[in-house]
């Protein structure tokens, strides 16, 4: 099945990769705008998600829902590399209906409150930032998870046992993809002048703060913030954007005791749990009264990452709800002055 929807390649600056270790690019990537086949097993349905659910649960199957767009590099990994495995591609007919939606597409979709969207629209009211994105539905059309971006292999993999096996009633994601995935990395938690010391002390909520705040949790076996560390903060845009932030470093499940920007006292691995983080690195952002603005939940390029904390320092996200829009824009503003892209 093919998606015909051609978009300029401003709009797939968004694109994230969780996890997913940095290669070099070959000669013949074309980063421009391409067409993503979308497997011919993905369902062809009237997108009435209620109906599509409840085909599944008569089948003993759970709904999948893709989103994405063309000229995403990461989409494109998504079909050309995970869907080209046998045992992933088995495990997800076997176990989903998959349907394919188009963030900026057209067609209509009737949710489980009998309201009808367009694809565009429906992407918006579920707050998809990132492509791809994937939600998979239990047989109540509740969200049992949401991978907020591209999962490689290994990790996709684990993620369709955690809800084929229906476990997001007995234990969280995060701490399912600890005890079941493994990889190479340096199994060190990193350190950066940039980082507030311990003890944390992120109270927000008796006197505002004069620059917005970035939490970010990992865990010492993250390869994936192994590549943060030894590309992203190491990019000049980034470490200009950086100080304008207060940046504090909290380890998944760790045990030390935290301030919240609320004011409440708890254990990172706590907080971790409150602000439903499950894997990492992800970056929390909040404003000088302490509330969320904004978060990443996934690895990112260096040009990806400077934007996420531009996004935020810069107050776009008052005006901008859209953070790939506000990518576009950005991108194209650089380009204007003359500087280059590297998306991959």
């Amino acid at each position: 099945m093919r998606h015909r929807y051609l978009l300029p390649i401003a709009l797939a600056l968004a694109c994230m990769a969780p996890g997913y270790a940095a290669q070099p690019a070959p000669e013949t990537f074309d980063p421009g705008p391409h067409v993503i086949d979308i497997p011919s097993w993905f369902r062809e349905t009237f997108l009435d998600l209620r109906e599509d659910i409840g085909e599944a649960a008569k089948a003993q199957k759970r709904l999948m829902i893709y989103f994405g767009q063309d000229g995403c590099p990461y989409c494109r990994e998504l079909m050309r590399v995970n869907f080209s495995q046998k045992t992933i591609v088995d495990k997800t007919r076997r176990h989903f209906d998959a349907v394919a939606l188009n963030i900026w597409g057209d067609r209509e979709v009737t949710w489980i409150d009998s309201k009808v969207r367009s694809e565009k629209e429906f992407a918006a009211f579920l707050k998809v930032q990132f492509t791809p994105t994937l939600l998979f539905l239990d047989e109540k059309g509740s969200v049992a998870l949401r991978l907020n971006g591209y999962y490689p292999p290994h990790k996709f993999n684990v993620a369709l046992d955690y809800v084929s096996g229906k476990h997001e009633g007995r234990v969280s994601f995060a701490d399912y993809l600890q005890r079941n995935v493994k990889e190479a990395d340096s199994g060190t938690l990193h350190e950066q002048p940039f980082f507030l010391k311990p003890p944390f002390n992120l109270d927000r909520s008796r006197r505002p703060a004069t620059k917005p705040l970035a939490v970010l949790f990992e865990q010492k076996h993250c390869a994936a913030c192994d590549e943060m560390h030894a590309l992203g903060f190491k990019d000049q845009a980034t470490l200009a954007l950086l100080g304008r932030f207060d940046v504090a470093r909290l380890e998944l499940f760790g045990k030390q005791p935290v301030v919240t920007p609320a004011g409440r006292n708890l254990a990172e691995e706590q907080w971790a749990l409150e602000l439903k983080v499950a894997y990492t690195p992800t970056i929390v952002f909040f404003d000088g009264q302490g509330k969320e603005v904004f978060r990443i939940e996934a690895y990112l390029r260096p040009f990806h990452l400077a934007s996420s904390f531009d996004y935020v320092a810069s107050g776009a996200y008052r005006t901008q709800p859209n953070f790939q829009r506000f990518i576009q824009g950005r991108a194209e503003n650089i380009r204007e002055r003359g500087g280059k892209i590297e998306l991959w």
